[in-house]
């Protein structure tokens, strides 16, 4: 087990090497320059408040989602249950749209564009609590009642798109999610609530492996089942909240990495919780890297020097294609 996180760990650091020097403007030898204390004015700029930022944000709303999938999918026993089952993620875009149509916050201040998110992200969960409320947790009602409230979160999102045409450039940057323009004042909002609810979420754990074996077992293990659901769902919340508030809503991140982390460190929470944490930055960092220089191979090929591939649509893609993958060759599992 100790090797396996080893090895995640290194290609981690891989990954985050390989963004900062995946982007437009600086080569390799440049980088290494500046971190040697060289470079211009404006290459410093670009490295340490450009790029450094962008890399540590993608790591942590990597790891944000894939804990946040994890604990939906023990919490609701429900291998499809991903963040967007709760209402989160589009109870955030509509919330950082809606602020920013009504000029109450605009895409150059990160911190009202943030709190606009959480706020509709918590707004989004608590009105699936309010429909899902009388099933007592029911994993299956609350995922059922999860699809219906992000359709009508979804729908208000396009109401507003009618109302305000201009938004929607911030509408698909949020729909779709991208780590580009990210600045220190994103991580710094970012990485402290990340750690106070994975934390949270850790020490769920023992609650969460009773939760994957059935409500009757955890009752009979004296575990009650309908509070332990209910924090995990908070947890998973906020933990989705505070991503989709940084970084839009990337897809498919929640969804598959638990099923990675699952079957890479086991069924024990304990290792698998900050298995997935880790999985999961390295996959949003590794998609990001990857969107970089597909962007700047698109350009190339098409002659648009600012072509920009967001990072959310190379997660929809790949993540759409190993899902199929999946359930095409597992035809008799049930999900």
């Amino acid at each position: 087990m100790t090797r396996r996180f080893t090895l995640l760990t290194v290609l981690a650091v891989v990954c985050a090497a390989v963004e900062v020097v995946a982007g437009r403007g600086m080569s390799p030898g440049v980088v290494w320059d500046v971190l040697n204390g060289g470079g211009d004015a404006t290459e410093r700029h670009i490295l340490f408040q450009l790029r450094l930022p962008r890399l540590l944000v993608a790591l942590c709303a990597g790891a944000c989602l894939a804990v946040a999938g994890l604990v939906l999918h023990s919490a609701l026993r429900n291998p499809l249950a991903g963040p967007e089952v709760t209402g989160v993620t589009p109870g955030a875009v509509l919330g950082a749209v809606t602020a920013t149509a009504l000029g109450l916050a605009g895409w150059d201040s990160p911190l009202a564009v943030v709190l606009a998110a959480c706020a509709g992200g918590c707004g989004g969960a608590a009105l699936l609590w309010l429909l899902a409320g009388r099933g007592r947790g029911d994993p299956a009602q609350t995922a059922v009642h999860g699809v219906l409230v992000s359709a009508v979160l979804g729908g208000l999102t396009a109401m507003v798109l009618l109302v305000e045409p201009g938004e929607l450039g911030s509408v698909v940057q949020w729909l779709v999610g991208t780590t580009e323009g990210r600045v220190w004042q994103h991580w710094h909002l970012l990485w402290p609530w990340a750690l106070v609810w994975g934390a949270a979420a850790w020490l769920l754990a023992g609650p969460l492996t009773l939760l994957r074996c059935g409500d009757d077992i955890a009752l009979a293990a004296g575990l009650a089942a309908h509070r332990a659901r209910t924090l995990a769902l908070l947890c998973a919340v906020a933990l989705t909240a505070g991503a989709v508030a940084a970084v839009g809503a990337l897809g498919f991140v929640g969804l598959l990495v638990p099923h990675l982390a699952v079957a890479v460190f086991g069924a024990d929470l304990r290792r698998s919780l900050p298995g997935a944490a880790l999985t999961g930055a390295v996959v949003v960092c590794g998609a990001d890297a990857a969107a970089q220089l597909s962007s700047r191979l698109l350009a190339a090929v098409l002659d648009s020097g600012r072509l920009t591939l967001p990072v959310g649509a190379l997660t929809a893609c790949l993540g759409a294609a190993l899902l199929l993958v999946v359930v095409r060759r597992t035809p008799g599992r049930t999900f």
